[in-house]
């Protein structure tokens, strides 16, 4: 890989977790068919990995952000969690203004970043790949997803995705919206759906979620119902793969 991406690592009993800049938006599940395979002494980027059963890759995204706890949730269900710093230690500050961080983090380049980690980690093994992306992460997934890069793919209140994005989807995709969401609203989400129902060939599934807004999966607040409706959502994303990926 031509970057260097820093790492903060998290061991448990049984997995390693490797975060990599935890403020993320791009979720990507990779499966290791052959555990065996990966070994003690497997490197990524100097990282050394452990039992690699299982594994997801996030990258940047919103600050503040819940990113890091989707991502031990994500590993709490048996999955290996990988974060990489697409924005290079510079996330959007919610508030700050867009466009002039929009021109030094594009969305569409977004996917020249994430290529180099899926081929490290498939030339280690990997064999089945499924990406969520949150926010801005959800252009970069709707990219990977034109392309034999994942096998399945979750989007999440996308931002800068488009319908010629969706119509280019050629893998199993999910996409959650929000009623109240004003960047990426329900009537778009409501075009992807149509467009995804003309094409049979490509398992889909399209959700519009009641009363919320926009980044409700990633920047939600303490409240039971910001809680409740973020829990729904990963557990669908969860569900997805599962779906698509585990077998």
């Amino acid at each position: 890989m031509e970057q260097k991406i820093r790492l903060f690592l998290r061991y448990s009993i049984d997995r390693l977790y490797i975060y990599m800049n935890y403020e993320g938006s791009l979720l990507i599940k990779l499966v290791v068919l052959d555990s065996e395979a990966l070994n003690a002494k497997s490197e990524i980027d100097n990282c050394r990995m452990v039992d690699l059963a299982n594994c997801y890759v996030e990258s940047g995204g919103f600050a503040p952000s819940h990113s890091r706890e989707i991502a031990d949730k994500v590993a709490a269900a048996g999955y290996y969690t990988v974060l990489p710093d697409f924005f290079r230690g510079d996330p959007y500050q919610h508030g700050a203004p867009l466009t002039p961080w929009l021109k030094k983090h594009a969305p569409e380049e977004g996917i020249k970043d994430a290529i180099p980690i899926i081929e490290a980690l498939k030339g280690r093994g990997i064999t089945k790949i499924g990406v969520a992306g949150f926010c801005w992460g959800g252009k970069v997934a709707a990219d990977l997803s034109k392309y034999p890069y994942v096998e399945a793919t979750v989007l999440l209140h996308p931002t800068y995705t488009t319908t010629e994005d969706i119509q280019g989807d050629k893998v199993p995709i999910s996409i959650l919206g929000g009623e109240k969401d004003t960047y990426c609203k329900p009537e778009l989400v409501k075009e992807f759906e149509n467009i995804l129902k003309s094409k049979p060939e490509v398992d889909s599934f399209v959700k519009i979620v009641p009363g919320v807004d926009h980044g409700w999966t990633l920047r939600y607040n303490s409240s039971e119902f910001a809680l409740k409706k973020a829990a729904e959502s990963h557990n669908d994303m969860l569900d997805w793969f599962e779906m698509h990926l585990r077998y």
